[in-house]
């Protein structure tokens, strides 16, 4: 299935619109201390999409990012990756062969290769998975998961991760339509608010390095808020300093703030790759929410992300479902009022190099007494 792989300069990363898969976020990772190794590789098309016919080989590539959990081990994270998607049916076994592939390019101290795939989930395919009012109802346990994801593995490997590491459920928005028409799909409520921002005197600018303190003052209130982990100020200093336009897959990133009569009242990173804007990190201040900021920042996004030639913005991150008990409902009635498509990945999977080893690994996860990964 697989054939011609080699390890290859981050640099020379293929273009797409998956950011965690550019030399861009190799960059960001690698100016944060993370060590950073990318792998071509090559399929025949027949056998990655059941095709009859002789079709040509597709040549695809893997991000990996090399993680240190003590002093002696390590985990081998594939952000989002592999971007080339097999058939359902060959899933398992088109990822199989690349991890046992992956293995002698590895560290012997890696003990898993954890892919957070981006691949949409079987479970999200199928009508009878969603309720009468179209509302998904979620995937079923673990084992039942791991029972059809390694079916037609030779070793039936893959162990779901606890968690999602990279968010598993996001919205699209289509930007190939015109601005009127993306308004209309939008709930009359969102539509409502983006005019009131305006209305209300907000405006949005986009700043470079200048406005980190800014948004960090923001991220630092919103955190405290939603009482979620605080990231350093030099995660998002990488995030806005990182340069790859010299390789094959560059991104374009901007610092966009919400204000008015200078008062700062939101923030958001908007990054592009290829035809895709991604709406990666966003901040608000508790204080004039009745401005409406939040909206006008996103459409200034929306707006920007057209004149730059992309053909969809993902809004990165909400619940699988409109379930008022999950830490993200307020993300998911907020970003689902934009009028986008939901999307549902298959989230994060073992495959585990070192299965003594690994077993620890995972029970510390269970316990949260041990590795984050990020």
């Amino acid at each position: 299935m697989l054939t011609n792989i080699r390890p290859k300069d981050t640099d020379e990363l293929y273009a797409t619109p998956i950011l965690q898969q550019t030399a861009f976020w190799s960059a960001v990772k690698s100016s944060l201390g993370a060590n950073t190794i990318a792998i071509n590789f090559t399929s025949r098309k027949s056998d990655l999409l059941l095709a009859t016919s002789n079709q040509p080989a597709i040549i695809s590539d893997v991000l990996i990012i090399l993680q240190q959990i003590d002093r002696y081990h390590t985990v081998a994270y594939v952000p989002y990756g592999p971007e080339l998607e097999p058939a359902d049916e060959l899933q398992g076994m088109f990822l199989e062969e690349l991890s046992e592939s992956l293995r002698s390019y590895l560290p012997k101290s890696c003990i898993l290769i954890r892919y957070d795939l981006c691949w949409e989930s079987y479970w999200a395919k199928e009508k009878d998975n969603y309720d009468e009012n179209g509302v998904w109802r979620g995937e079923p346990d673990s084992p039942t998961q791991e029972f059809r994801f390694n079916f037609n593995t030779h070793n039936w490997n893959f162990k779901k991760a606890h968690s999602n590491i990279l968010p598993a459920n996001t919205v699209y928005l289509d930007l190939t339509l015109n601005r009127e028409t993306l308004l209309k799909k939008m709930k009359p409520k969102t539509r409502y608010n983006i005019g009131l921002s305006h209305r209300r005197g907000v405006i949005v600018k986009a700043m470079g390095l200048e406005g980190i303190d800014v948004w960090y003052e923001l991220y630092k209130e919103t955190a405290a808020r939603n009482h979620i982990l605080l990231n350093d100020l030099k995660y998002f200093e990488a995030v806005l300093t990182a340069r790859a336009d010299e390789t094959r897959s560059p991104a374009d990133v901007s610092l966009l703030i919400a204000e008015k009569e200078g008062k700062p009242l939101a923030a958001m990173f908007l990054v592009i790759t290829k035809h895709r804007a991604s709406y990666l990190y966003g901040a608000s201040s508790s204080g004039q929410r009745n401005l409406m900021a939040t909206y006008a920042l996103q459409w200034e996004a929306i707006c920007r992300s057209k004149v730059a030639g992309c053909t969809e913005y993902d809004m990165f991150g909400i619940s699988p479902s409109p379930d008022p008990h999950h830490p993200l409902f307020g993300l998911y009635k907020f970003k689902s009022g934009f009028g986008g498509e939901i999307f549902h990945s298959l989230g994060c999977w073992d495959y585990p190099l070192q299965k003594e080893l690994y077993t620890l690994f995972r029970a510390s996860e269970l316990n949260s007494q041990g590795y984050h990964l990020s």
